[in-house]
């Protein structure tokens, strides 16, 4: 039996800590979905189809990932992709209290989901989209924090 995960996120953008995740779950699993959720109280940064491509090129070499976008309930979105697991990533201890009333919540809506955190590496943990998002806006070069180069345009 496969064993699938799907990691959810907005993914705006996709860092090195979350590649790290992906990584050491395909430890575990053998197939990670990378699930771009759409949000529509966020309005995006990074545009969702271009994050979508950068994602798919960052792990082209990679066997077991795939990339999809999705506005649903993110249970019920690992219930139709047949994933049995949401993995997700902790980088300290708020990041834990989120995260824990949110696997409450899609145990509530598909059962049979178990949510399986990883801690992350801890010289990645400083890293949050949202930092990489306010230092890009004021024209700082961000590459060293992404597993992809930004296209000129952004």
């Amino acid at each position: 039996m496969q064993r699938t995960a799907l990691f959810p996120g907005s993914f705006d953008p996709f860092t090195k800590g979350h590649e790290d995740i992906v990584l050491r779950g395909l430890r575990l699993f053998d197939e990670v979905i990378i699930g771009i959720g759409r949000n529509t109280r966020k309005e995006r940064y990074f545009p969702l189809e271009l994050m979508t491509q950068l994602i798919e090129d960052a792990f082209r070499d990679q066997t077991g990932v795939r990339v999809i976008s999705y506005d649903d309930l993110t249970a019920k979105v690992a219930r139709n992709e047949g994933a049995r697991f949401l993995l997700r990533g902790l980088r300290n201890t708020t990041d834990f209290e989120y995260e824990n009333g949110i696997s409450q919540v899609n145990r509530a809506v598909y059962e049979e989901v178990e949510t399986v955190f990883l801690i992350t590496s801890p010289h990645l943990a400083p890293i949050s989209s949202s930092i990489i998002r306010d230092l890009h806006r004021y024209g700082q070069n961000v590459d060293e924090f992404l597993p992809y180069p930004l296209p000129s345009a952004y």
